[in-house]
């Protein structure tokens, strides 16, 4: 792609659906940077893509911080951080410290485990839902619905599934409110309706599950088949939070997102960008552009994972992920420090879809283990 389109790609996102990638870090850094000229608020694209596109959950215009500009996003974001802001990272690790053990019980004695399903997605998925307030019967729902919407699944069973359970969340929230990013979102004084609060709380649960899930295996991959990261004679090994920096810059849990919809035909780099279509941030790509990238990723807060300007990741979640998949990882490891890749790294399959980074399943070994004391 580099070196037949420089910068910018044409691509389409789905069958039909053309766009533009970005795959050079100094151009997604400009366009995320220029609001104006690049809102987030795809209301004028999204009549021209055809009907029942599965992919239209996670691009479709929605009233919350992501998908809108100006002083909408505006009072949208505000919310959203002054929300997240309560989140006291002393519990988000206790809550891990309570939980991982539990669930590594259930697998420990086989010697053998799926980490993804078995480990990782239940105890990111129960933490996030304590985060939220979220009781487990409305989290399940939630899950399902999320997880179909990352897959492409159809635009009204996800919406319907996602809206409907979100709206039963806010309905207990209102009546019965506690010490919870929901709450808070209900309680703030920019007085969110029943909707808008639906929209919030899909925009928290595609951003607070999926990417730290990926981003959990993704790092356990690299740890378990670089050796770097395991014991050595000559040097001891390199840390979980050396192996996370690291892919939140060579392979994000979120390849390509980010998008943009230009006001009007815009000239970048050589190339006019047609006016409403979506230009999409290439994070994996702009992460290891060659111009920027030297091979050194610790403490790497250039990038993109996070994305940057007006639409970035708010500043009270950045460090909640990275915590959390650094604790998950590291519980994971103090109990069974041996384990292994079960297959052939080539082996493993990847999930379908233009926008996450994200294994079907994460296949281990290790020496079969008695059940560990719960805390």
């Amino acid at each position: 792609m580099r070196s037949e389109y420089g910068s910018l790609v044409p691509v389409e996102i789905w069958p039909g659906v053309p766009a533009t990638l970005v795959i050079n870090y100094a151009t997604a850094v400009r366009i995320l940077g220029d609001p104006n000229h690049f809102p987030a608020d795809p209301s004028t694209w999204q009549k021209s893509v055809p009907a029942g596109c599965p992919i239209m959950p996670m691009v479709e215009a929605r009233p919350n911080a992501i998908r809108t500009s100006g002083a909408a996003h505006t009072r949208y974001r505000t919310a959203l951080n002054d929300a997240l802001a309560g989140i006291d990272l002393y519990t988000v690790r206790s809550m891990v410290d309570r939980s991982a053990i539990p669930l590594v019980n259930t697998f420990c004695a086989d010697g053998k485990a799926d980490v993804l399903s078995q480990y990782a997605l239940p105890l990111v998925f129960s933490v996030f839902c304590q985060m939220l307030g979220c009781p487990p019967d409305i989290g399940e729902r939630v899950a399902a619905a999320s997880a179909a919407m990352f897959d492409g699944v159809d635009t009204a069973t996800v919406n319907a599934q996602m809206g409907e359970a979100l709206l039963d969340l806010t309905a207990l929230k209102r009546a019965e409110p506690g010490d919870d990013v929901t709450t808070r979102l209900i309680q703030h004084p920019v007085a969110l309706s029943d909707e808008e609060m639906v929209h919030q709380l899909v925009l928290l649960f595609a951003a607070g599950v999926e990417p730290p899930l990926n981003l959990i295996a993704n790092t356990l991959l690299l740890m378990m088949t670089d050796g770097r990261f395991t014991s050595t004679v000559q040097e001891a090994p390199l840390t979980t939070r050396t192996a996370i920096d690291e892919r939140l810059a060579t392979d994000p849990p979120m390849a390509n997102y980010c998008i943009t919809y230009p006001r009007q035909p815009t000239l970048v780099d050589g190339v006019w960008l047609p006016a409403h279509q979506p230009v999409v941030i290439s994070m994996a790509a702009c992460n290891t552009d060659p111009q920027l990238n030297t091979g050194v990723f610790v403490n790497n807060g250039w990038n993109l994972a996070f994305s940057t300007g007006d639409h970035a990741c708010p500043e009270h979640a950045r460090p909640y992920g990275v915590l959390l998949a650094q604790d998950i990882i590291d519980q994971l490891l103090d109990l069974l420090p041996d384990l292994t890749l079960a297959v052939a790294e080539e082996d493993l399959v990847w999930r379908p879809g233009p926008f996450h980074r994200a294994l079907t399943e994460l296949p281990v070994v290790f020496p079969p283990a008695s059940p560990f004391a719960t805390l």
